[in-house]
């Protein structure tokens, strides 16, 4: 294949370049429209993940709160109910005494009962030691506090979130969603008056579940998204709905609006052309008519002179009659001639034209079939131009029909649509669909000879009438024309 373009090719990539060049600010938009949209969603999410994490320190707050004011009630309850009646009655706490254990653990129990609460485990603020936890397995321990344990023997209260899972989890792609709160308080004496003394015996640590409400923060979290997405979903759709919609409106508009650029440049160019022809026919068709004349005259004075030779005169009278018609075939497409409508009949015409072209169809084997309607109204055409429109087009049927043929030409009335058909059809060699759609430009013809300005000054014709001409063609399958022409 030839690495330059075609012609047509090259038409069809620059007007595509015109059509994205209309089309560019609207692309633009449309970019703008869904990027808005993309950072609106990001935006969603993000105020989603604020809103959960406020959520869930407001519920961390309200449990450490709770947490430390019910650690600072067991420490009251533990020192006056267990710590005083132990050191007058023992002279001292010994845990490890089954007895004291037991008051111990009553107590912390009935202070907790119904609060939902894990454990409640008490250190020694001595050694790292385990000295009572509400879980059993857990009494006796070595160095399990941590930093918190440090800060609490200290003076400070203190608390440590341990938590796991996020909006995942309810997909269960990561672990399960699990939230335990850990207070920590020193263990302090109490005065009399109830306020709490400065010398720490240890430190309690308060262990409570708090997975259930995480879990419905993280649900929470799940449903903002949720609705987030849904939401920026819907107005996707609906704006890629109006984008697409508006987008075809433009493209459609864009191509009508380059499609009228192009007919009217077409039109400046006709128009250049048309007045070029018409002067160059003008300035040929005079001296034209003298070789005609001229070439006449010879021809009668050689059959004096020198008889036989006669025919060489009668060859320069024919082609100057030849060339005489396509001045004329010029002159008509640059100049057309000025309607003069009156009523007539179609049907008239195209047996007057019929009746003209017989002599061919009979020499060419054709066979003719003619279905005229006999209800036709009479409408208002040119006669003679009218006649000559059909004369073009079925002298274009005999052509095609070189070896013989059928020719068919039907004249009805659409009752429907208020209009006069006529329709023209052979059986010649048809056209394939990329002819077709340029058989009514100027100077197109597959000819040998021919100007090309026969179908085009027919179609101006029918045009000039408040008509239309229609062709359809396949290859080996024969074309049929049809001419619609208004009826009132």
């Amino acid at each position: 294949m030839d690495s330059k373009k075609q012609p047509r090719e090259v038409l069809d990539s620059i007007r595509q370049q015109k059509l994205d060049a209309g089309l560019q600010p609207f692309k633009l938009v449309k970019y703008f429209s869904f990027s808005s949209l993309g950072v609106i969603l990001i935006f969603t999410l993000f105020l989603s993940w604020i809103i959960s994490n406020h959520a869930r320190r407001v519920m961390l707050e309200q449990s450490e709160e709770y947490s430390l004011l019910l650690a600072e009630n067991i420490n009251q309850q533990v020192f006056r109910r267990f710590v005083l009646p132990a050191v007058v009655r023992y002279g001292g706490i010994a845990l490890s005494n089954p007895e004291q254990f037991e008051n111990l653990d009553r107590i912390v129990r009935g202070v907790i009962q119904g609060l939902k609460i894990d454990s409640v485990t008490i250190y020694d603020s001595r050694v790292n030691i385990i000295s009572y936890s509400t879980v059993a397995d857990l009494v006796g321990k070595k160095d399990v506090g941590g930093v918190e344990y440090k800060k609490s023997l200290e003076g400070d209260a203190n608390s440590k979130f341990i938590y796991s899972g996020s909006v995942f989890s309810l997909l269960s792609v990561t672990p399960a969603v699990s939230c335990q709160l850990r207070t920590y308080i020193p263990f302090r004496q109490v005065r009399d008056e109830g306020e709490s003394g400065g010398v720490v015996m240890g430190v309690i640590e308060i262990v409570k579940d708090l997975s259930k409400e995480y879990a419905n923060i993280i649900k929470l979290q799940a449903r903002i998204i949720l609705v987030s997405a849904v939401v920026m979903a819907v107005l996707f759709l609906v704006l890629r709905t109006i984008v697409s919609r508006a987008g075809k409106i433009m493209e459609a508009k864009a191509l009508e609006r380059l499609k009228l650029e192009e007919t009217l440049n077409q039109t400046e160019r006709l128009a250049h052309l048309g007045t070029m022809v018409a002067t160059v026919s003008h300035e040929i068709k005079s001296p034209l008519g003298i070789v005609r004349s001229t070439a006449e005259i010879l021809e009668k004075r050689i059959q004096k002179v020198a008889p036989g030779n006669e025919h060489l005169a009668r060859i320069i009278v024919d082609e100057a009659m030849r060339l005489n018609r396509i001045v004329v075939e010029f002159l008509d497409f640059a100049r057309p001639q000025k309607m003069h409508l009156e009523k007539g009949n179609i049907n008239e015409i195209a047996e007057k034209v019929l009746a003209f072209i017989s002599p061919m169809l009979k020499e060419q084997q054709i066979i003719l079939t003619t279905v005229l309607a006999l209800d036709l109204p009479a409408i208002a055409i040119d006669r003679d131009q009218l006649y000559r429109a059909l004369l073009n087009i079925l002298l274009n049927a005999v052509q095609a029909m070189e070896g013989g043929g059928s020719l068919q030409i039907t004249t009805q009335y659409q009752d429907d649509k208020r209009r006069i058909a006529i329709l023209i059809r052979d059986s010649g060699a048809g056209m394939t669909e990329e002819k077709a759609a340029q058989i009514f430009e100027p100077f197109f013809t597959d000819k040998n000879k021919g100007t090309g300005l026969g179908l085009a000054i027919t179609r101006n014709i029918i045009e000039s009438h408040g008509g239309e001409i229609l062709v359809e063609s396949m290859p080996q399958e024969g074309t049929c024309f049809t001419i619609c022409l208004p009826a009132g």
